[in-house]
């Protein structure tokens, strides 16, 4: 990473900073129309890029603020390493390959210039072509590494592997689990607690193929995959592929998935205890973390934390209960928005600030937090209320990333 800004003259590296106030104002408008005329001129690529996304605005803002993080830091680009390597993860599990990178450079040019006319003069598409360049190299240089390590790893593979489903389990109302096993009978990788795959989704009647990445549900070292996936409103376009999942894979269908991805992961080097906090289908990388906590830490304290809308909704709940009861270090809470069903639950409403201080006895754990954006930034609003570290704050957002803490 020292070498990152190698080719960067000192006036192309003051030119690309003097942007930044300019990507601040119209990041979002940059990239939105980057990813319409790039599609437009490309459609093979909505093979790749999330549609529902795109109408929602959320991967445009997520690259915004990868563009905005990069020109923040152009001299220095080990400092933005860690976004790098998440974004790298999910990169991987799309299968993002090397030649698709002069497309997208080309495209965030023509945009800039769309969008900011004549300000976008010479000099800084100039220096944007140059510092484009150098963005992704690093970035295909970490994914190369990444995609190496899975080819090398017993039982990985690059790309899309078909798998069968084996079992197919109702665990709420609106969440059903898959257990995948590969179809050609092959060993599975190893992987962490937290990481996610990416299924491919070929349905009858859709022009393109859509990816979707769901977190692994259960420990590693099982002889299949488990994912969990939450059924969305039939109405909603986003539902596309969770309704596809519920509604007709059956038993016995072959899906083509991705190998285990992601920097959302358990540490298990660490023996400080451990505050799992999910709301409603964010429990499912958490129940991989508790599973294997539970198998190789059984001396870690654990707290686990679960809010959901009601009973009914209420995904893995005698499995989280057994867990708990069959292991003393694991404390469970349940938390209801609505518990007019009689349902049994430590809590009423929602997770606020007192009651977490009630139930947690030390701020001196690791925390880990998944859940819908508006949850998430409550609960690290809370905990940053109680003075937890920064660093002892770890969570996934189950959308395009963006900044939950201010």
């Amino acid at each position: 990473m020292a070498t990152t800004t190698a080719g960067l003259d000192q006036k192309t590296i003051e030119t690309i900073k003097a942007t930044v106030p300019v990507l601040q104002e119209h990041g979002e408008a940059i990239t939105g129309h980057f990813y319409k005329i790039m599609l437009e001129n490309h459609p093979e690529l909505k093979n790749v890029f999330n549609q529902t996304n795109q109408r929602k605005g959320g991967q445009p803002k997520a690259l915004a603020n990868t563009v905005y993080a990069a020109a923040a830091n152009i001299e220095h680009l080990e400092d933005i390493l860690p976004h790098v390597k998440q974004i790298a993860h999910k990169h991987t599990s799309l299968n993002i390959r090397p030649e698709q990178y002069p497309i997208v450079g080309k495209y965030l040019l023509i945009a800039i210039k769309d969008v900011l006319g004549d300000a976008a003069t010479d000099d800084i598409i100039n220096a944007w072509e140059k510092a484009y360049g150098v963005i992704a190299d690093v970035f295909i240089s970490v994914e190369k590494e990444m995609y190496e390590e899975k080819q090398n790893t017993p039982g990985g593979w690059v790309g899309f592997r078909d798998f069968t489903v084996t079992k197919k389990v109702p665990e709420s109302e609106v969440i059903t689990s898959f257990y995948l096993k590969p179809a050609d009978n092959g060993k599975l990788p190893p992987y962490q607690a937290g990481q996610y795959i990416t299924v491919k989704a070929q349905m009858e009647g859709e022009a393109y193929d859509h990816l979707r990445q769901y977190s692994l549900s259960t420990a590693p070292g099982q002889d299949f995959l488990r994912i969990s996936v939450k059924r969305e409103d039939e109405h909603h376009p986003e539902g596309i592929v969770s309704n596809y999942l519920h509604n007709q894979v059956e038993e016995g269908a072959v899906l083509a998935i991705s190998a285990p991805a992601g920097d959302f992961v358990l540490n298990e080097t660490e023996q400080k205890p451990l505050v799992l906090i999910s709301g409603g289908v964010g429990l499912t990388p958490l129940m991989s973390m508790l599973e294997t906590v539970v198998e190789e830490q059984p001396e870690r304290e654990v707290i686990f934390i679960h809010a959901a809308r009601s009973r009914a909704y209420h995904a893995m709940k005698d499995k989280i209960a057994s867990i708990a009861e069959s292991n003393k270090q694991v404390t469970q809470y349940t938390v209801y928005a609505d518990n007019t069903d009689a349902g049994v639950c430590d809590k009423e409403g929602h997770i606020d600030l007192d009651w977490l201080k009630t139930v947690i006895p030390t701020v001196d754990a690791s925390f880990y937090l998944c859940g819908p954006k508006g949850f998430m930034g409550a609960m690290h609003g809370h905990l940053q209320e109680m003075n937890v570290a920064d660093n002892d704050i770890h969570f996934e957002l189950f959308e395009p990333m963006d900044e939950i803490a201010n």
